[in-house]
């Protein structure tokens, strides 16, 4: 197996600020330090955010917090299909035990209905 190098901040910054300054291409920078071309844009996406110890652009704090919200709805979409299927579950193994859910089992809350009623 092979040992997995590390870099240092340092040298990600630099490596993507002459990729960023078109000294040098893409293909060239990659053959000099032996590093695939995807982690030179992985590196590019990181400095874009500010990770190398640079201000992030305004696009690229934007997108983060795109992508941090669309975690979040898809969670709190699952966690709603769960809750969903156990309230069904509960109600239809109530009614095949003999219990009726019009006969007041459940809350006026959760039934949907008050006291105005």
């Amino acid at each position: 197996m092979r040992n997995q190098r590390t870099f240092s901040l340092e040298f990600k910054r630099q490596v993507v600020e002459e990729l960023l300054s078109g000294i040098s291409g893409p293909a060239q920078l990659c053959r000099r330090h032996n590093i695939t071309s995807s982690l030179l844009y992985h590196w590019k996406k990181q400095y874009a955010r500010g990770k190398f110890n640079s201000e992030p652009t305004a696009e690229a704090a934007l997108q983060d917090r795109v992508e941090k919200l669309e975690r979040l709805v898809g969670r709190l979409t699952l966690e709603n299909e769960f809750l969903k299927k156990g309230l069904q579950n509960s109600l239809s193994q109530s009614t095949r035990n003999g219990k009726s859910s019009a006969g007041g089992s459940l809350s006026p809350a959760v039934s949907g209905g008050g006291a105005d009623s």
